[in-house]
């Protein structure tokens, strides 16, 4: 008699739970959409779900936002990235400003004799005159070159500006998005393990109104529910709190419909280290900014060297009497001369020299810095893939074959409540953990695609 009770107890745990225990140790297949780029990888099923996860309806789901669309929809709307490149066209108008002469003068003069009326002994004394005249500064040859070369240098690192805050964006709104996915994956997980739960503390009940269990057992059930209810609560915060940051960066009001993520899918990473590395010193806008940092100082220099030489003006007047005396006409041409080297030119190429320097110092500590990041990243991802590796072909199906164990003994009298409940929460926190790692994964492929600019994204 007693035997026929567990195995009625067995059953109704078994079909309550959706068959999820029983199917739980099936080599689950690759999900639609995902890469697959050899046999080898197809055999080793990276994309496959994790053992004790459940589908969920797709007729109560929300539709998804692909990630590329929103990508797309960041690089039109989000501000930083309009504003960035509102400072590019403007810094783009600088190089012709600089390099252009300065406006010329026009001078009007007139000069009285005998008296302070205007035009006084104009038609007597061919002292007086109304002159007309024109002047001109100009610099010395090389100088407006010089500036307009600087002013392009300027527009270059704010054209890298702007590329960098494009990717910086989108980086960002990968993580975002990765994130966003990974919680409402974790989501549905304690929904179902909340169900799965719930059938568990009823066969702890009814082994309890039998007298084969104890009235501990269903406490501790009730307390896991208490305790699932709780991380519930804290997920859908994390998801809304994640869904805000997302309208942030799309630049859409607060009050807009929320934005459901895809589930997280295992990208792989087709370069190495090496070649990543390789793409920063071209492909990395931070490191090609200072490059052009380094080409602007040493243009600085060399137009300190050039206000050791003189610059230059030009006037040309004519003065015109009464009709019967000649007019004049007077051409002057002005030398300013730097007298004060060694208190104004000096210092200043000094400076010039220095601030070269600096530059220099700097793009190395940039290009050893994307180095790292690149490297860094890479180790991140090429980790995250061998731990997903271990837990889709070890931890998931080893600790869904030992709660299904633990719950066939439980209900055969053969294993305690406690045992069991550590096995159910092994899987639950197992499962949590992949997603969890999943999304690190992806997170470091974005900073690798935001340093190297190389695409590696399958969406």
């Amino acid at each position: 008699m007693s035997q026929a009770k567990n195995t009625i107890l067995l059953m109704l745990l078994i079909v309550s739970s959706g068959g999820a225990v029983v199917g739980a140790t099936r080599e689950p297949a690759a999900p639609a959409g995902s890469k697959q780029t050899s046999g080898a990888a197809q055999e080793s099923g990276r994309n496959a779900q994790p053992g004790m996860s459940l589908s969920v309806n797709s007729s109560s789901k929300p539709v998804a936002t692909p990630l590329a669309q929103l990508i797309e929809e960041a690089e039109r709307h989000n501000p930083r990235i309009l504003a960035a490149r509102r400072a590019w066209q403007a810094a783009e108008q600088v190089p012709s400003q600089v390099s252009t002469l300065p406006d010329p003068q026009v001078v009007v003069q007139q000069l009285n004799v005998g008296s302070p009326r205007p035009f006084a002994g104009f038609t007597n004394n061919n002292f007086a005159y109304l002159g007309l005249g024109v002047s001109q500064d100009l610099p010395y040859p090389g100088k407006l070159r010089l500036k307009g070369e600087m002013a392009k240098r300027d527009a270059a690192v704010s054209r890298d500006g702007t590329v960098s805050t494009s990717r910086a964006v989108v980086e960002q709104l990968r993580e975002v998005y990765f994130n966003l996915g990974y919680n409402e994956q974790i989501l549905a997980i304690l929904h179902r393990d909340q169900e799965l739960l719930a059938n568990v503390e009823k066969v702890a009940e009814a082994r309890y109104r039998v007298g084969e269990g104890n009235e501990q057992d269903v406490l501790k059930a009730q307390l896991e529910q208490s305790k699932l209810l709780e991380e519930l609560a804290l997920r859908r915060q994390q998801i809304g709190a994640l869904e805000a940051s997302l309208k942030l960066l799309l630049n859409r009001p607060m009050d807009s419909p929320d934005i459901t993520a895809e589930a997280p899918v295992e990208t792989l990473l087709p370069y190495t280290a090496d070649e990543l590395m390789a793409s920063v010193r071209g492909s990395n806008p931070a490191v090609d900014a200072g490059q052009q940092i380094v080409r602007r100082e040493e243009l600085q220099v060399e137009l300190a060297h050039k206000d050791f030489y003189p610059d230059f003006n030009v006037q040309y007047m004519v003065q015109r009497t009464g009709l019967q005396f000649p007019a004049y006409y007077m051409l002057t041409f002005g030398v300013k001369i730097p007298i004060y080297r060694r208190r104004k030119q000096g210092p200043e190429l000094a400076e010039s020299v220095e601030n070269m320097n600096r530059s220099r110092r700097l793009y190395e500590a940039q290009l050893q810095s994307a180095y790292f990041q690149v490297r860094d990243q890479y180790l991140a991802a090429e980790t995250g893939a061998q731990v997903l590796k271990i837990y889709r072909q070890g931890l998931l199906p080893q600790a869904a074959a030992t709660f299904q164990a633990g719950l066939a003994a439980y209900s055969a009298n053969r294993e305690d409540f406690e045992t069991l409940l550590s096995s159910f929460l092994d899987v639950l926190h197992l499962d949590e953990e992949y997603w969890r790692a999943l999304a690190k994964h992806e997170i470091a492929l974005a900073k690798i695609e935001q340093i190297t600019g190389m695409s590696l994204q399958s969406r």
